[in-house]
């Protein structure tokens, strides 16, 4: 068995050097392995799920999209925009935008890094899609609960978590706790058990964090406002109180303000004023029923990096009030194949 995964990664590297390096087609290789285009296909796909090549756009500054150099310069962040059309539904902008979101974020993550994990339908999206990068001490921990009155979450959360610490061979680390407490004093109470205190202890170590944006309008619903983790009472509170969005389930206004203590101070998520002071903050995001929840976190000032699909930055871009112009046309691929790949081995 073992020998046949190292025959699979042999042809793998073979394939992809011949592909990437030698400029052969896929015809050419087939024929050169003594096989099928599709094995080739797959051979290839292979190796750059499992690390073995590692591809990059490389996109100058002049090449950039007005849009993004606008959305950059606006909000002071790293934007990067994945391009879709108004043609394809919710569901599909979400899938694309975590494909692109997958593999930016593991050119960000390294060895000794401590990376913490705000779980939800975003993440769970960009878990599917991480490629394989190898590392060594890096830590995965959960930033919020997941638990509710019906469940404690693991199967939800443990299953996000747990990719992610597969595709970098990081250690995990599990937050058992409920997303949003009863009361604030047992939040409180359980805040000084000392399992809870290490785990706490972790998630102030996060150099990187990776969150998506829950809304309680989101055409795709954000897991949070769909798993039955609020009850009457909650949902009176965050229409009552102006909530378009949270982030880690620590809830905010549009104009960013965030002191709601009826919700925030039951939270299990970090207080925004902890996410601020984390170095990269790594925020993806996509559909046009979140624009309120994007607003409310670029005015709260919680993300350094920004995926963000093209129809929202196009959005976004007008209500700030800038000239909605055109993204400028990216070069033409010669008739050889634009790309470039680092292959290991």
């Amino acid at each position: 068995m073992a020998e046949a995964g190292s025959m699979k990664v042999r042809d793998a590297l073979r394939a992809a050097q011949l592909y990437y390096l030698q400029d052969l087609t896929m015809e050419a290789i087939a024929r050169e392995m003594h096989t099928s285009r599709s094995s080739v296909s797959r051979l290839i796909s292979h190796a750059r799920d499992t690390g073995l090549v590692s591809i990059s756009v490389h996109s100058p500054l002049a090449a950039r999209s007005q849009i993004e150099e606008r959305l950059a310069e606006r909000f002071g962040i790293t934007v990067h925009i994945v391009p879709t059309t108004s043609h394809i539904g919710e569901a599909e902008r979400l899938d694309r935008t975590a494909l692109s979101a997958a593999r930016i974020l593991s050119e960000h993550v390294d060895s000794s890094m401590t990376v913490g994990i705000a779980w939800g339908s975003t993440l769970s999206a960009i878990a599917r899609h991480l490629p394989t990068k190898r590392t060594h001490d890096t830590h995965v921990v959960q930033m919020n609960g997941a638990a509710n009155g019906h469940t404690f979450g693991v199967p939800y959360a443990g299953e996000i978590l747990s990719r992610f610490g597969a595709a970098w061979s990081a250690s995990v680390h599990h937050f058992p706790v409920p997303a949003l407490f009863d009361e604030a004093a047992t939040k409180e109470a359980m805040w000084r058990e000392r399992s809870v205190r290490a785990v706490l202890q972790m998630q102030r170590r996060v150099g990187l964090f990776v969150f998506g944006l829950g809304s309680p309008r989101a055409a795709v619903p954000s897991h949070v406002y769909s798993g039955d983790y609020f009850d009457q009472r909650d949902l009176t509170l965050i229409e009552q109180e102006g909530v378009v969005g949270d982030c880690a389930t620590m809830f905010y206004r549009i104009d960013g303000s965030s002191d709601i203590p009826s919700l925030n101070l039951r939270s299990s998520g970090p207080d925004l004023d902890d996410v601020r002071r984390i170095p990269r903050r790594f925020c993806v995001m996509s559909g046009l029923s979140k624009i309120d929840a994007l607003q409310g976190a670029l005015a709260a000032g919680l993300m350094t990096d920004l995926v963000l699909e093209e129809t929202v930055a196009r959005r976004l871009m007008s209500l700030s009030r800038m000239s909605p112009r055109a993204s400028q046309s990216s070069p033409k691929p010669s008739s050889t194949r634009a790309r470039s790949a680092s292959i290991a081995g």
